[in-house]
C-alpha cells in the first residue's frame, strides 16, 4: 500500500483514536468554509460502512500527516470520504499518496468505480479529483438534489490502480 517513500500509509480501523483525531480536524476546519456543522448530507460514514480506512504518517518522524476511507455504495462502487491532509502537508504529495493507497485498497476488495463529492465551499477538493482522473457525473445518492455539490467518480481496474500508485 506504500505510495510516497517518505510516507507509511497505514490501514486502521475507523474507530482508531488517530484517524478520529484528524477526521475531527477536518470536519473543524470544514464547519467555517459551509458557515454550518450541518454540511453533509446524508448519514456520515460509520465503522460498518466503511470498506477501508488508512492512516498517513511521515516515515521519519511518525507524525500522522492524513486519513482517508472508502465508503461501500454498492458492490461495485465505494466513495472516498474523509481524505483529509493535516494543513502544514499539503501541496507535499500526502494526498495523492492517500488517494493512491485507496484506489489499490478497492481494486484488492473488488470495486470497480470509484466515487467522491466536493461541495461548493471546495474548490481544492474538486481540482484535486479532477487532477486524479476523476470525471464529473451526475449527483449521486445522498447528494441528489443538492445544488452545491459536485460529484465524481473513476472507473479502475488493475492497470489504473497500480498506474496511480506509481504517480
Amino acid at each position: 500500500m506504500q505510495t510516497n517513500p517518505r510516507l507509511n500509509i497505514r490501514q486502521v480501523t475507523w474507530a482508531n483514536p488517530v484517524g478520529a483525531d484528524l477526521r475531527a480536524a477536518q470536519q473543524a476546519e470544514l464547519d467555517p468554509r459551509f458557515g454550518t456543522t450541518d454540511h453533509e448530507p446524508g448519514p456520515a460514514p460509520s465503522e460498518a460502512d466503511t470498506a477501508v480506512f488508512v492512516v498517513a504518517y511521515e516515515r521519519c518522524s511518525g507524525q500522522p500527516l492524513g486519513c482517508g476511507g472508502l465508503r461501500m455504495l454498492d458492490e461495485n462502487t465505494a466513495e472516498v470520504k474523509r481524505l483529509y491532509v493535516v494543513p502544514y502537508a499539503r501541496g507535499s504529495g500526502v494526498a495523492s499518496s492517500i488517494l493512491a493507497a485507496l484506489e489499490a485498497q478497492a481494486h484488492s476488495h473488488g470495486f470497480g468505480v470509484i466515487a467522491a463529492e466536493a461541495g461548493s465551499a471546495q474548490s481544492d477538493g474538486r481540482s484535486f479529483y479532477e487532477s486524479a482522473g476523476f470525471a464529473p457525473v451526475p449527483n449521486f445518492e445522498p447528494y441528489i438534489g443538492v445544488t452545491d455539490s459536485h460529484c465524481y467518480s473513476k472507473h479502475i481496474d488493475s492497470h489504473s490502480a497500480s498506474h496511480t500508485a506509481m504517480a
